[in-house]
């Protein structure tokens, strides 16, 4: 098993830059592809990133592309997201997620572990 624990979520003006971080613990954190996800209130969770074992190739959702950024050092256990030029309805609570046996995964039931969320909110 993986535990993976989210930080970095707060509240940003529009326009601003946040940095979430995930570090994982217990298995070989290289092992899994690594996701972010996001879920608003009364919606579904939605992928925004996602990022493969060794860092080489990544995934975003066209509502993110060109302003968010997924990366991981697999040395530090850790995967990030860095978002800028953040709006209003990028609002939501973001988790980070773990894929150990999907090598392309974008849908929450590819993924195995999960955070807890950290909350991101963009006051307009």
């Amino acid at each position: 098993q993986v535990q993976l624990v989210e930080s970095g979520g707060g509240l940003v003006l529009a326009g601003g830059s946040l940095r979430l971080s995930c570090v994982a613990s217990g298995r070989t954190f290289s092992r899994y592809v690594m996701g972010w996800f996001r879920q608003a209130p009364g919606k579904e969770r939605d992928v925004v990133a996602t990022i493969n074992r060794r860092g080489g190739t990544t995934y975003y959702a066209d509502s993110v592309k060109g302003r968010f950024t997924i990366s991981r050092d697999n040395a530090k256990n850790t995967v990030y997201l860095q978002m800028n030029s953040l709006k209003p309805e990028d609002t939501a609570v973001y988790y980070c997620a773990g894929s150990e046996y999907i090598d392309y995964p974008t849908h929450t039931y590819d993924f195995d572990y999960w955070g807890q969320g950290t909350q991101v909110t963009v006051s307009s």
